[in-house]
């Protein structure tokens, strides 16, 4: 397969660059992954999709405000450094801008002093290793001092950092928001559970290669970058006890559909996990626990659109996202949504 085989054409003014005013107002492509028909909702309409005894599976990670603008010392030029890793010892894998000023022994400010770092080694592919020095509690540090890291494709200033964020968001860590989930409000959420249908909470913390571009050009010769996720005892009993009764597993995001596949034996049972994940799904991969998925409409040749194409066929995928763009549906993080079903 070829990444040019997941390529489409979409006009940039259709990437959404800001949320809606109501979380669950935006559009819901329908299709069904097994003759790809369509039809399509909005999202307040997800509950007539779901059947009592169905499992939704949401990723609870909270985005980092890991975007810290600062300054290099003594009296030096402006930079930016973006958290990806926690190494421990105050350590984090980062990027940053500009590069080239930013070599070992470079000492940087925030905030006027109230975080310092130092660059203490650069990594193989720019990355650097930034160990810092504060005083108290660093995610504090990071709420006062850091900004949302929006993707590049998202040129607005977000005015409310919230919107970036799940409303079932907990467990902080990710680099950029796990999109599917922030179409749900809390009423939403409880609509869903009073009618059966269960919420099942996974976490994997969504690292910046998710926009990293597919640049082989076979898709196999590409190195897919490693998330770290955790299923807990109380959310593998109840997918699995979904799967028991005849319920179907409907994952919230790619991220939750490749926590659950990481981890999943194979006779599609789960058990309490955590660690880090490099799962590369994409058209041939045999799903072991999923059965639907509400998702975002993803780049062109990213390895989400081959996810998705695994799921449903790449003839169906591509044929639904034309449809979205004639229909002049919303893109990427802020955008629209695809509920893609078994009929």
């Amino acid at each position: 397969m070829k990444t040019t085989d997941f390529d489409f054409y979409l006009p940039e003014e259709l990437i959404a660059q800001t949320p809606l005013e109501r979380r669950d107002g935006s559009r819901l492509l329908v299709l069904d992954k097994h003759t790809g028909a369509t039809k399509h909702i909005h999202f307040y309409d997800l509950p007539s999709l779901l059947r009592p005894g169905d499992c939704l599976v949401l990723n609870d990670s909270r985005v980092l405000p890991a975007r810290l603008i600062g300054h290099r010392l003594p009296g030096g030029g402006a930079v930016e450094v973006l958290l990806l890793i926690d190494r421990g010892n105050k350590t984090w894998e980062c990027l940053v801008r500009p590069g080239r000023k930013m070599k070992p022994g470079t000492k940087v400010s925030f905030g006027d002093g109230a975080l310092t770092a130092e660059v203490t080694e650069v990594l193989e592919g720019g990355n650097r290793l930034v160990r810092f020095d504060y005083e108290g509690i660093f995610l504090e540090k990071l709420e006062q001092l850091g900004k949302m890291p929006l993707p590049p494709y998202i040129k607005a200033e977000l005015q409310d950092p919230e919107r970036y964020q799940t409303v079932y968001s907990k467990e902080v860590g990710s680099a950029a928001a796990p999109t599917a989930g922030l179409h749900f409000t809390k009423d939403l959420l409880k609509q869903v559970a009073d009618m059966g249908v269960h919420l099942a909470y996974v976490t994997l913390h969504v690292g910046l290669g998710t926009f990293r571009p597919v640049k082989e050009a076979d898709i196999l010769d590409h190195e897919m970058h490693s998330e770290y996720c955790m299923i807990s005892a109380e959310t593998a009993e109840l997918i699995n006890r979904t799967k028991r009764e005849g319920g179907r597993v409907i994952c919230v995001g790619t991220t939750s559909c490749r926590t659950i596949e990481s981890w999943a034996a194979e006779d599609g049972t789960l058990k309490e996990s955590a660690g880090w994940t490099n799962i590369f799904i994409y058209p041939g991969y045999r799903f072991k626990v999923l059965d639907c998925l509400i998702t975002n409409f993803h780049l062109p040749e990213s390895t989400l659109i081959m996810l998705v194409s695994a799921l449903a066929g790449r003839e169906h995928i591509l044929s639904a996202y034309q449809e979205a763009v004639n229909l002049k549906y919303r893109f990427f993080s802020f955008g629209d949504a695809m509920f893609i079903t078994d009929g």
